[in-house]
């Protein structure tokens, strides 16, 4: 008979190994490479997924890594600016590859546009550059475009962006700091490093973000055709099913806590890969949370999640004197958990606007 995990049991599960039942005191690349990195397309709101995770954690804690490269931003899993470690930069791209070139030749604003290059030709143009300096896409494509003149810059520079694989550079990303997007290739920034087997991945995910079907593994990086990947590793998994009778694959030692155990007012940041990572998101997303942002385009604002579920989403707004998080609840809350998300909320002013007067509101739907 095989075991039955309901959407409590699969959210208590990933909560642990988001380190969002228990903030670690782990080091912040030791976190980052546990998730399998951070979603940062963003230039600093994923500072706050650290800190929703980490005991202590401090911005500097991730700014100094990004300044001595032992963290990087990167274009990995669905062709998305991730917070990598070296290692994780180097082992993954090459397996996400194929993502990557799919969405240069069915991008909207490129794929036309790309047709009949040589891309290859472009790439070998463009390493040179970015070896020499970081460059701005407006730069590069410039650059580079007195060879294909017929063709966009942005395009060309797309083109680069997609193949090679580029570092985003500080000061972009350092928290209290702003700076263009630059780009060198991980090569010159980083050296050379091995790439996973897809294997490898599959298991890395499933530490991250089990226990998973296929779907939610291929919706998370973006690949297809997984079940190849997963089947040869079926002898060394548990299979389970969910609520609606599909498979779910996990590793044997990965944490699967008790249903019932308390989870504690946790704040998202707006890409938070907790929200993003499978095909399947009922284990942490509400249909509530869901419907209101169905029709609303760009990023969502991130959610405050309750007993483990999303219960409400949060806004910052803040200038030189003041900041305030507004909370918007999707439901009725219970009196002491209002007062644990006003905590919490307070918290979060604390790391992110330290120098401020400090204001929370939680506002009924």
């Amino acid at each position: 008979m095989i075991e039955v995990l309901d959407p409590r049991a699969l959210n208590r599960a990933v909560l642990a190994r988001q380190f969002l039942l228990e903030r670690t005191t782990r080091s912040v690349p030791d976190v980052v490479e546990h998730l399998v990195g951070l979603q940062a397309q963003t230039p600093h709101t994923w500072y706050l997924g650290l800190w929703s995770r980490i005991a202590g954690f401090r911005p500097e804690d991730a700014a100094e890594r990004l300044t001595d490269r032992s963290l990087v931003r990167i274009a990995v899993m669905r062709s998305t600016i991730h917070l990598l470690t070296p290692r994780d930069a180097h082992g993954l791209r090459p397996v996400v590859q194929p993502v990557l070139d799919r969405d240069l030749f069915t991008n909207q604003l490129h794929g036309k546009a790309i047709a009949g290059v040589d891309v290859a030709a472009v790439v070998e143009a463009a390493r040179p550059l970015l070896a020499e300096r970081p460059r701005t896409p407006k730069e590069l494509g410039a650059l580079l475009q007195p060879q294909w003149p017929d063709r966009p810059a942005a395009t060309l520079a797309y083109a680069v962006r997609n193949v090679l694989p580029l570092v985003q550079v500080p000061p972009r990303g350092i928290w209290g700091r702003s700076g263009p997007i630059a780009h060198t290739s991980a090569e010159a920034w980083l050296g050379a490093g091995p790439a996973y087997s897809p294997a490898t991945v599959v298991r890395r995910y499933l530490a991250a973000f089990g226990p998973a079907m296929v779907a939610d593994i291929q919706t998370w990086s973006g690949l297809t055709r997984l079940r190849d990947v997963v089947e040869p590793l079926r002898g060394e998994l548990l299979v389970f099913h969910d609520d609606q009778g599909r498979e779910l694959f996990d590793l044997p030692d990965a944490p699967r806590p008790d249903p019932d155990v308390p989870a504690p007012v946790r704040l998202l940041y707006d890409f938070d890969n907790l929200l993003l990572s499978h095909a399947d998101r009922r284990r942490i997303s509400t249909d509530a949370f869901r419907q209101a942002f169905a029709q609303r385009s760009g990023p969502v604002p991130g959610a405050v999640l309750v007993d483990g579920f999303t219960a409400a989403h949060w806004t910052l707004e803040q200038d030189r004197e003041q900041a305030r998080v507004t909370v918007h609840l999707h439901r009725p809350v219970a009196p002491a958990e209002v007062e644990a998300i006003t905590d919490e909320a307070g918290r979060l002013l604390v790391f992110a606007a330290p120098n401020t007067v400090h204001e929370v509101r939680v506002l009924s739907s």
